[in-house]
């Protein structure tokens, strides 16, 4: 079952992935697109625009029940081996390599078949992956998400309720988000600690957890990598993480839903953790690596046009009012200015060996609800309070 979606919307939307997002489409561009098949109208309208342009499609079409299309699907997570999992066909590197850009929709067929798997093996496919996952890191790309009854259906809507609210965020000028970002963005700028005070629901325990932020780039998110989009973000000090945090926001990931995440940090990395649904998954995800035992990312979500508050990571980590941690891998660009020079390498290199920049397969964002009724209370950014109006974090006069 498809969505109804107006011509003009498609082509809106496909505009922004490929002019904004992108850059434009050059001659000499290989524009890799990757998705499952049911997300098919999307990615014909966007190879019909590259080509038209010049540029080549390469179309990456996604096995059903492959969670991202990594290296290997739900199927080898289940019946393989780690012997199997690691004899990954060289054809598939290449190809990454070979792409100049990348498209990856989001949306699924059916995502109970990402369930079941086997920890171990998961694990496994998640460092497999890794590699390949680091070369489209470091080329132009962008992650936009196609309405699905698969996905409408995790989220309790309609698809006509659901693929209406996705194609309206998604057709939403993002240079919009500028100016709403913009004083968050000095403000963090020029700050050293964050400090985020959260409620623990059943204990009524105030939980603090500290980051430092010094020295650290800081991103305003205006529709370049996410679409839609609106967040400001940066990678912390991976050491200095201290303290707890309490997550309430459901997040959907590998097929499950993750409720109520409890994290302890001592010297950077989490000692204990529990949640109130989902704890095998958020288990799988922690107990991956070493680097998935730290933090990767600290943000703040600034778009306050999302109603609704989804599951799945690409919109609820955006939604005006809220903040969200990453688990695992660092993001390169928030310690250097360009992470593909040699120069850039060498540094990143350098704050691995030291712990400061974390490396790991894994990257999931868990997010907190400061909004009334939310079990996040205050952020305070060197010592100041932020307030939110219109459920957008604001400087404080």
């Amino acid at each position: 079952m498809q969505p109804v979606i107006a011509k003009h919307d498609m082509e809106k939307w496909a505009d922004y992935l490929l002019d904004y997002s992108l850059g434009g489409v050059k001659a000499d561009d290989i524009i890799m697109i990757k998705g499952e098949n049911i997300c098919w109208p999307l990615m014909n309208m966007l190879q019909d625009k590259i080509f038209a342009a010049g540029g080549l499609a390469d179309i990456n079409i996604v096995a059903p029940d492959n969670d991202r299309g990594k290296v290997w699907g739900a199927s080898m997570a289940k019946h393989g081996s780690k012997e199997q999992i690691s004899k990954v066909p060289s054809w598939q590197s290449e190809r990454y390599k070979s792409m100049t850009k990348f498209i990856e929709i989001l949306g699924v067929a059916d995502p109970e078949l990402f369930r079941g798997t086997k920890e171990d093996l998961a694990q496994e496919i998640m460092k497999a992956d890794a590699p390949i996952k680091n070369i489209r890191l470091a080329k132009p790309w962008v992650l936009t998400l196609y309405p699905t009854k698969g996905f409408a259906d995790m989220e309790g809507m309609s698809l006509e309720e659901y693929s209406d609210f996705i194609v309206k965020a998604s057709t939403v000028d993002p240079r919009l988000l500028e100016e709403v970002e913009e004083n968050i963005y000095q403000l963090l700028k020029k700050s050293s600690e964050i400090k985020v005070l959260t409620v623990h629901p059943k204990t009524k325990k105030e939980l603090e957890l500290n980051l430092n932020i010094k020295g650290r780039n800081i991103v305003k998110c205006t529709g370049k990598r996410n679409f839609p989009d609106g967040e400001v973000f940066t990678s912390p000090d991976a050491n200095s993480v201290e303290g707890e945090i309490f997550v309430d926001l459901p997040v959907f990931q590998g097929g499950m839903d993750i409720k109520g995440i409890y994290l302890k940090f001592e010297g950077g990395v989490i000692k204990e953790y529990t949640a109130e649904q989902g704890f095998e998954a958020l288990k799988k995800i922690i107990e991956t690596d070493e680097g998935s035992h730290r933090l990767g990312e600290v943000a703040l979500g600034m778009n306050n046009g999302m109603d609704k508050v989804l599951k799945h990571p690409l919109f609820v980590e955006k939604v005006g009012g809220t903040m969200h941690i990453a688990i695992g891998q660092s993001y390169p660009e928030a310690y250097v200015d360009s992470a593909n020079s040699e120069e850039g390498k060498k540094i990143i290199s350098e704050l691995q060996s030291k712990g400061i920049y974390n490396q790991s397969a894994q990257h999931v964002d868990i997010v907190t609800d400061f909004r009334p009724g939310g079990s996040g209370k205050a952020i305070y950014i060197d010592g100041l309070k932020l307030k939110l109006e219109n459920n957008i974090w604001v400087v404080p006069e």
